[in-house]
């Protein structure tokens, strides 16, 4: 798996979205409200099943929306993906459901990894997960059967402490049913909000530069020294979430935040407030106020989407054309502007600094074509993809190494990125926190269709407001019933880390001793609940699972 860390890796999906809706046989979504919070490409999913009879296997402890298109749901328990996932597969190698050619031909590993499913029997797997012995058959059936299934998650699989071992187990179902490389099949993670897959692509990781180029590399390193003329240096930066408990911990000085929301979008809300109380200087540049504008010492004023040209890249890979639709509001400027003019003021006040080597631009861009045009030299899956081939209509997923390559709709075809797949062994790990007789209740967190993360365009839309106006809790009817619940009353959910009070949805949208709740609204955000517990690479957050208690409110 490691091998293939320049796909996986980097969240993009080895598929296109209208290949998967078009070719796949079937559908295995874990993980993922594709409806809510991908509608355009839900509803390709739901014509896919509805006019060209493809098959759907739903995997989610809540009954989303997109269960009533599903041939089957399998309603796991929070948190038990990976053994779930290795129920699966231990189904398919008892029935010999394998590819055996694509194991013995492109893949390595796999006794090791066999010997882990085989300590995953169904019996074992449907305690763990809650999930009937008879439906992991069926879905184990159906998936093999219809060749290929694509798989699709999102969210629901990466924000946990087990989150790369999730992703690294989807890619041994994948690997193990020889999925991989196909049109219609391969691993097809959904990016949680726009252009996150292309902020990504530009380094805007800690442990790369843009293409996935290691830090780490003194190859790499030598190559952005002579563009960006700037001196690095060969270790890995921190996260997000090692930067706010860094300011508490004398470790994080200034911050320079660009459209985010940390307020109500990072884990234990009441940890991040005292965090921000704290910093010794904070930049914000935003297009509106927001929760985390409060604490900010500078405000910048940075422009919306309609007010850019440039590219956003999506979550098939495929970059699109961004083109400035009305004049800039106000005093607000592009945000690349801003961030060369600080550059500049830095570089300025920086004796000895190195010159960037022709035909680099130092900042000096006239416009976002020419950062492309930077882009061109030193992003190597970016190569070929300029403004001009995109306002031509040309449709270009990377990699596209040169100016005359079409791109690359399906990853994977010929061989794996380190040349043959190498399966890893998963165990099955438990969440940072379970239920105990003090909090009893499982919280899951998310979005609604209504509204957007920290909802700071969407609750400016009189029309979203009308139809989801305030924060709502998920509470099962048997857990309303046991609360004393009529249906209108409003609850106190409370975690180890605060608490909020919203309205009651009483609904078998979740199985009894579960609740949901969202972070749209900051008067009873969700966040205020959650854990900052981290997976150990990635560093993201537990937002799935938390334990609470749940009061009525008289």
């Amino acid at each position: 798996m490691a091998g293939l860390a320049a796909s996986f890796g980097s969240g993009a999906m080895s598929n296109s979205m209208d290949d998967v809706a078009q070719q796949a046989k079937a559908f295995f979504i874990i993980g993922s409200n594709t409806t809510e919070q991908h509608p355009v490409f839900g509803t390709m999913l739901r014509r896919a099943v509805r006019f060209r009879g493809a098959k759907l296997v739903v995997a989610d402890p809540r009954r989303i929306d997109i269960t009533e298109f599903a041939t089957l749901h399998l309603r796991q328990k929070p948190g038990t993906d990976i053994a779930l996932v290795n129920g699966l597969m231990n189904i398919i190698l008892e029935k010999g459901w394998e590819d055996k050619a694509f194991i013995e031909e492109r893949c390595e590993n796999f006794d090791e990894f066999k010997a882990t499913v085989m300590n995953y029997p169904p019996e074992k797997v449907s305690e763990i997960t809650g999930v009937p012995v008879e439906q992991l058959y069926e879905a184990a059936q159906i998936i093999a059967e219809n060749k290929p299934t694509a798989v699709i998650w999102a969210m629901g699989i990466t924000q946990h402490i087990s989150g790369v071992r999730n992703v690294m187990d989807l890619a041994n179902f994948q690997m193990l049913l020889g999925y991989m490389g196909k049109p219609g099949g391969g691993v097809n993670p959904l990016r949680g909000q726009n252009n996150v897959q292309g902020a990504c692509d530009m380094g805007g990781l800690p442990n790369v530069y843009p293409a996935y180029q290691p830090v780490t590399s003194e190859e790499a390193q030598a190559k952005f020294q002579k563009a960006w003329g700037a001196t690095s240096n060969l270790k890995v930066g921190a996260v997000v979430t090692e930067m706010m408990p860094g300011i508490l911990e004398g470790r994080t000085h200034a911050l320079y935040i660009l459209g985010e929301d940390p307020v109500m979008s990072d884990p234990d809300t009441h940890h991040i407030r005292k965090a921000l109380e704290a910093i010794d200087f904070l930049v914000l540049q935003e297009i509106f106020p927001s929760e985390t504008s409060a604490y900010a010492d500078v405000l910048l004023p940075g422009v919306s989407f309609a007010e850019k040209t440039g590219t956003f890249t999506n979550t098939e890979r495929r970059v699109q054309m961004v083109r400035k639709a009305i004049p800039t509001q106000g005093d607000a400027r592009d945000d690349w502007w801003i961030t060369s003019e600080i550059a500049k003021r830095i570089l300025a006040a920086t004796p000895q600094r190195v010159q960037p080597e022709a035909p680099f631009a130092g900042w000096e861009y006239r416009d976002a074509s020419a950062i492309m045009d930077e882009i061109n030299v030193v992003t190597p899956s970016y190569a070929g993809i300029t403004h001009a081939r995109l306002e031509k209509g040309e449709r270009l997923q990377w990699p596209c190494p040169a100016k005359d390559h079409p791109g690359t709709p399906i990853l994977h075809t010929k061989a794996l990125s380190r040349g043959k797949g190498r399966f890893m062994p998963i165990d099955h790990v438990p969440p940072a926190e379970e239920p105990t007789e003090d909090y009893p209740f499982v919280l899951s967190t998310g979005r609604v269709l209504y509204h957007w993360h920290g909802g700071q365009m969407t609750r400016r839309a009189k029309g979203l407001l009308e139809i989801y106006s305030e924060a709502l809790i998920e509470l099962n009817p048997d857990d309303a019933a046991r609360l004393g619940l009529n249906g209108k009353n409003r609850v106190r959910v409370t975690s180890r880390r605060g608490s909020i009070e919203a309205q009651a949805w009483v609904t078998d949208r979740v199985p009894p001793g579960m609740v949901y709740a969202n972070f749209h609204f900051p008067e009873a955000s969700a966040n205020e609940l959650t854990i900052a517990a981290l997976d150990p690479v990635s560093k993201i957050p537990e937002y799935k699972v938390a334990a609470v208690k749940v009061e009525l409110v008289r």
